[in-house]
């Protein structure tokens, strides 16, 4: 299982578990979200922080990559939107189209 998912599960169950156990015990509901959110940031502070940098890292490796990743459309996106560019204005037809619509108005 991927740290994310890992990490993500302990961060809401350190934060429903309190928040169950005092609505049961009838603490005022607002009360009681503010406690178990207090309770959960600072357990997972305190010992998650193996899980929490190793996910940092993975993190930064995703985003400072040498090669960017590219996906087979990538290019095919590219070429269009530069063919768009380099079209005249007249020869669009979403401007002429406007064009029309501004003619009958």
């Amino acid at each position: 299982m991927p740290v994310w998912i890992w990490y993500t599960l302990l961060r809401i169950t350190l934060f429903a578990a309190p928040l169950a156990l005092l609505l049961l015990a009838g603490v005022t509901p607002w009360i009681a979200a503010v406690v178990a959110a207090v309770f959960g940031l600072s357990t997972s502070l305190l010992f998650l922080r193996r899980a929490r940098e190793s996910i940092s890292s993975d993190l930064y490796r995703a985003r400072h990559r040498e090669q960017p990743v590219t996906r087979e459309d990538d290019e095919a996106e590219d070429a269009a939107v530069e063919a768009s560019v380099r079209q005249p204005a007249a020869e669009r037809p979403e401007q002429s189209v406007r064009s029309e619509r501004e003619d009958e108005s």
